[in-house]
């Protein structure tokens, strides 16, 4: 299956940067970020598409293993802020998904960092790509608005 072109809502939560995600300045140390965006893409696989993420890895040993990211920092992020964490498809291919991750002031809008992520479906039995499963197509694909 070619990929789809559309436009997708994004899927947000919000988000206390804490003590545990700070460097001794007291700003997110960098790799905390992308612990906090995959919680993020966990979350979405559980709530907002329905699938079950623990079901889909351990019960379907469907994986959906990164194969490229792109980080972008902005601005800092401080123990104790209020931020919001968002996520939305850029991209649906047969195997793969596009992603747009960021982390934001949920008020302004300003954003302190983004990453451009691609996940692939893989059999976690052979660890190669695999066609993405109809019900997760179609899960992300009520997610989409006309282009």
């Amino acid at each position: 299956m070619a990929e789809t072109p559309m436009r997708f809502t994004e899927f947000s939560r919000p988000r206390l940067i804490r003590f545990s995600d700070c460097d001794p300045a007291g700003i997110v140390f960098y790799p905390q970020y992308f612990v906090m965006l995959n919680g993020l893409v966990e979350d979405w696989v559980n709530e907002e598409l329905g699938i079950g993420y623990d079901a889909l890895v351990t019960g379907r040993r469907v994986g959906l293993p990164t194969v490229k990211l792109e980080a972008d920092f902005r601005a800092v992020s401080r123990m104790g802020d209020r931020v919001a964490l968002g996520l939305a498809v850029e991209r649906l291919g047969s195997r793969s998904l596009s992603l747009r991750l960021r982390c934001f002031e949920p008020v302004s809008g300003e954003v302190r960092m983004q990453v451009g992520q691609v996940l692939v479906t893989t059999s976690l039995e052979t660890h190669k790509a695999i066609e993405i499963p109809a019900d997760l197509r179609a899960a992300i694909l009520k997610g989409a608005m006309p282009s």
